[in-house]
């Protein structure tokens, strides 16, 4: 079975395996069903979704009825405003087949201009804050991606006391003493704060070189076990982190045997060795 840690102040003990659920975003029900099997068998009880991963609130919602009391259920609004951030929470509880969802988080917010919309006056944060009151979130979160993310989150964290981040690691990136700098000052205010730390782009190798792609991930993944096994327990050997599966279901049985198996983090060497065996290169135009 996969470890448990504490989500932070949460209390909740989700499992370091967090479920991606873009992975659902174009599979029909029997798909997602079977999906569903294997996150029961290997214990994972944390599900991460968001309004714009096509129809993976849909599928999900399948299953909610049966098992809402065995997931951590978090979501994600990409809306800026307040009005429109309100109608697309009601429409993912509505998706979702349920009444709140533990954690909301404000989808990618690292443009400057979409954070001074959604963390000013009329701002979809005022929603959120909203919603918990009502009772129709239990915490709040913020997301995302690319070089510059880290940065926008330690300005998002002196704004508002959020529960969750969310932003993209990996031994490549860490590399980047600019990234990993940032990263880590990012990661120590959290853990003064007891807020939960999730992990995404960890299985990446670099950008897609041709059009023809072989996985729904929109990075090219890592593929060979061996691999993946390096990748996510370099990652889950950070104190406290939260992993988010790869987007991509035939990818996933291997992330989470992976993490199913991890002891201890591999080696600086190792790590450097398979970059260089698997010719992983940077996804958004660090100096690595």
């Amino acid at each position: 079975m996969i470890e448990r840690r504490p989500f932070g102040r949460t209390g909740h003990p989700s499992t370091v395996t967090v479920f991606g659920a873009a992975a659902l975003a174009r599979v029909d029900q029997a798909a997602a069903d079977r999906t569903l099997d294997m996150l029961l068998a290997h214990g994972v009880n944390h599900i991460d979704t968001a309004a714009r991963y096509g129809d993976s609130e849909l599928r999900i919602g399948a299953w909610m009825p049966r098992h809402r009391t065995h997931f951590f259920l978090a979501t994600k609004t990409g809306m800026r405003t307040a009005a429109a951030a309100r109608e697309e929470l009601h429409r993912s509880l509505e998706r979702l087949r349920v009444d709140h969802v533990d954690l909301i988080q404000l989808h990618s917010l690292a443009h400057p201009d979409d954070w001074d919309r959604a963390m000013g006056p009329g701002g979809a944060l005022e929603t959120l804050v909203e919603a918990r009151a009502q009772g129709l979130v239990r915490f709040i979160g913020v997301t995302g991606h690319g070089w510059a993310i880290p940065a926008m989150h330690r300005r998002s964290l002196a704004r508002f006391d959020f529960d969750a981040v969310l932003m993209p690691y990996n031994f490549l990136m860490a590399q980047d003493e600019r990234y990993r700098t940032t990263f880590e000052e990012v990661l120590a205010i959290c853990r003064e704060r007891n807020v939960a730390v999730q992990i995404i782009k960890s299985v990446a190798r670099g950008p897609w070189a041709t059009a023809h792609r072989t996985h729904a991930t929109w990075y090219q993944p890592l593929e060979d076990q061996a691999d993946i096994d390096r990748a996510v327990h370099w990652v889950l050997g950070l104190p406290g982190v939260f992993l988010s599966t790869v987007g991509d279901l035939t990818l996933l049985p291997r992330v989470l045997d992976a993490a199913a198996r991890f002891e201890r983090r591999p080696p600086d060497d190792a790590m450097a060795a398979m970059l260089a065996a698997t010719r992983t290169t940077s996804l958004f135009g660090l100096g690595t």
